[in-house]
């Protein structure tokens, strides 16, 4: 029985130092999921930007993008490190009487930095015309001859080099050797209108010589040089 207040005083002293079972944490998961902050996703933009290829002095699709309210999608591009595809020839006015002719043409989906048009004569004489910045989708012709038959291609260039030129372009007749969306195309100059009226003029002032030199000959020549007249009908 001594012994029974030294035993109850050891258990009390060393009882303390004994430590308590933690509980399980499934509240401190909690916590921790509550402090972490949610990422909001914006909403994958569907609507289209105001961009049209063929557009003349178009800015590029990026800036519109950038000034837009909104988000929008743009077409794809091919790679800047591949040169651009070729763009595509649109409508092409002759303005005859003035010699010159102005070419459309819309942009590819390829980066691009320059265009500029190349044109062929009869004589396959090359010209190249001044650079154009990437916004351009029209140009003009100037010094076309009334008549003339000429080629035209439309080139485009960015960092990675110049877009193609298909190489049958001087084979075949009109319109031929040529992709039907592609970069180049024929064009024909018609005579100006004053020289049609011109050649109309000359055509009717021949017709009118020649109707004058025929009753010249049936009335007044005929009887000169001794032609023989028809027999009267009924008349042995």
């Amino acid at each position: 029985m001594l012994g029974s207040p030294c035993l109850l005083w050891l258990l009390a002293v060393t009882f303390p130092l004994v430590p308590r079972a933690q509980p399980l944490a499934p509240k401190d998961f909690e916590e921790e999921e509550e402090d972490e902050p949610e990422t909001a996703w914006p909403p994958l933009p569907d609507v289209p930007c105001d961009y049209d290829r063929c557009r003349h002095l178009q800015a590029p699709c990026q800036e519109l993008q950038r000034a837009g309210p909104a988000a929008c999608l743009c077409p794809g591009l091919s790679s800047p490190a591949q040169p651009p595809d070729p763009p595509r020839l649109g409508e092409v006015r002759i303005v005859a009487e003035e010699g010159r002719a102005v070419v459309h043409w819309c942009a590819p989906f390829s980066p691009v930095r320059h265009y500029w048009l190349l044109l062929w004569d009869g004589s396959g004489t090359r010209q190249k015309g001044p650079l154009l910045n990437a916004t351009f989708r029209r140009a003009e012709l100037k010094g076309l001859k009334p008549g003339g038959a000429y080629v035209v291609c439309v080139m485009a260039a960015n960092e990675a080099g110049e877009s193609r030129v298909p190489p049958a372009w001087g084979e075949g007749p009109a319109g031929a050797g040529f992709p039907a969306f592609g970069p180049c195309g024929r064009l024909t100059v018609p005579p100006r209108p004053q020289t049609l009226v011109h050649a109309a003029v000359g055509v009717s002032t021949a017709l009118a010589l020649l109707s004058c030199s025929a009753l010249i000959w049936h009335f007044c020549l005929r009887d000169r040089w001794g032609c023989p007249r028809r027999p009267a009908a009924g008349v042995l």
